[in-house]
């Protein structure tokens, strides 16, 4: 291996670490503020800080360089914002702790919701066959084994899953959905356009939950206060630095390489789950964390 290929790796391993223990702030972040205006406020400041960097990429592009229409970036930014507000939205009500207890309802854990969300990488494939694409035997194997996983991980001895759980799930196929989208709208972008694609559709996505926000949440200075490090790391390190990590490491790093490394970022949930908000795993949830690891593993490496 060589010294740009270990350091890409190392790159895409702090970037896991970081989506990983976003999960933590998301969860943290409910006991101040409500699901919409977190997330609203988070997406701003992704959008933002996201600016600096495609605005650095554009110095650099060749003199009469063709870049893409504008037109084509606010539509596919529009259209991915809407994807990403469903599927952020669902996430971060299934990890509303407070919110979903008053009501006499179960939230998912951070743990598990960070290998919950990790199924899109499944669900992308099996989702293609729509769109007439064809799923090769590590596909069909992943979903065997993420699903699996997935009873053991949330499914009681009583039979019953958690309301968060079912929610988490859900937000997955957004997840998914969004995926399949950018693979539509992305082909002959260069990497300026790809940075400001989704800069539009994080503040498409900030918009549409601080509209939500203000018709269902009371937004108060103290909630926004108590939550600000949660926000702060879910908008400007999970969005702003860990994206910008990841489309450098991209450019050295391997495939295969890179799928599984940011695979982990579901261990880095239940580790930072474990450690900060003093969340446990029973040996049923562990060994299906590992199977649901395993097929996601699996359908990336035998696509």
């Amino acid at each position: 291996m060589n010294t740009r290929t270990l350091r890409a790796d190392l790159l895409l391993f702090v970037t896991a670490a970081i989506w990983g223990l976003a999960f933590v702030a998301q969860r943290m972040s409910m006991d101040h503020v409500g699901p919409l205006t977190f997330n609203g406020v988070r997406f701003a400041l992704g959008s933002v800080a996201l600016v600096p960097l495609f605005r650095r990429m554009e110095r650099g592009r060749a003199p009469g360089f063709a870049a893409t229409d504008r037109k084509r970036l606010v539509r596919g930014g529009l259209i991915l914002g809407l994807a990403l507000f469903a599927g952020a939205t669902l996430q971060q009500i299934g990890l509303a702790g407070p919110q979903l207890q008053a009501l006499g309802l179960e939230p998912s854990t951070a743990g598990k919701a960070g290998f919950i969300t990790g199924l899109y990488v499944v669900l992308v494939p099996l989702m293609g066959l729509f769109f007439g694409q064809r799923a090769g035997l590590g596909t069909w194997v992943g979903a065997g084994l993420a699903v699996a996983g997935m009873y053991l991980l949330s499914v009681t001895s009583g039979l019953s899953v958690s309301f968060g759980d079912m929610l988490v799930l859900a937000s997955a196929l957004f997840w998914a959905g969004h995926v399949i989208i950018v693979g539509k709208l992305s082909p002959g972008m260069d990497g300026c356009d790809a940075v400001k694609l989704s800069s539009l559709q994080f503040a498409a996505c900030a918009v549409l939950s601080l509209i939500g926000a203000v018709a269902t949440e009371e937004i108060t200075l103290a909630g926004l206060e108590g939550a600000a490090i949660p926000i702060l790391y879910g908008g400007l390190l999970s969005v702003g630095v860990a994206y910008t990590l990841q489309v450098l490491a991209q450019r050295d790093a391997q495939p295969a390489h890179a799928a599984i490394i940011l695979s982990l970022e579901s261990v880095f949930a239940v580790i930072g789950g474990c450690l900060v908000l003093g969340e446990v795993l029973t040996v049923r949830a562990m060994i299906g964390c590992g199977l649901m690891l395993a097929g996601m593993l699996f359908s990336q490496l035998r696509p």
